[in-house]
């Protein structure tokens, strides 16, 4: 799997971290930033990782702030985009089994590496469900969504 990554400056270090565990899991990283601790705007890292998404580069994206609710509100406003902010391991099951979530989100500020790392491992690793009550509310996101971009 092919996954992209950015953070802002809140989330760097947490970023840094990530990228050579991602990759010990087998999977391909895509780093788009940001390369520094110094201040930066989230949204310009959260738009290009979800780009990635959108545009079938990437299979999934993580974004990484201090809190992962910036970082969240931007990549949700994405079309296309169903992105999670997760701070404990059973909500990265939960979102991937039931929302199929193709973006996680999370804080650097509010969690560890040990445990960023198994939210991460989990959320990768999980599968959507697929059940038809699932599948049904993605659909109704998406038929939303549709409608929303046809009729702003």
């Amino acid at each position: 799997m092919k996954v992209a990554i950015g953070a802002d400056h809140g989330g760097y270090r947490l970023k840094e971290e990530l990228k050579s565990f991602i990759e010990k899991l087998g999977h391909a990283v895509e780093d788009v930033g940001c390369s520094c601790e110094d201040s930066v705007d989230y949204p310009d890292y959260a738009i290009p990782a979800c780009e990635k998404v959108i545009a079938g580069d990437a299979d999934r994206a993580i974004l990484i702030c201090g809190t992962g609710i910036g970082m969240s509100i931007a990549a949700n406003k994405m079309p296309g985009i169903r992105c999670a902010l997760v701070h404990d391991t059973f909500s990265a099951k939960a979102t991937r089994e039931h929302n199929d979530s193709n973006v996680l989100a999370m804080g650097e500020r509010v969690i560890g590496p040990g445990l960023a790392q198994d939210i991460v491992q989990i959320w990768l690793e999980t599968q959507f469900s697929e059940a038809e009550r699932h599948a049904n509310r993605i659909g109704k996101i998406r038929s939303l969504e549709e409608s929303y971009t046809l009729h702003p």
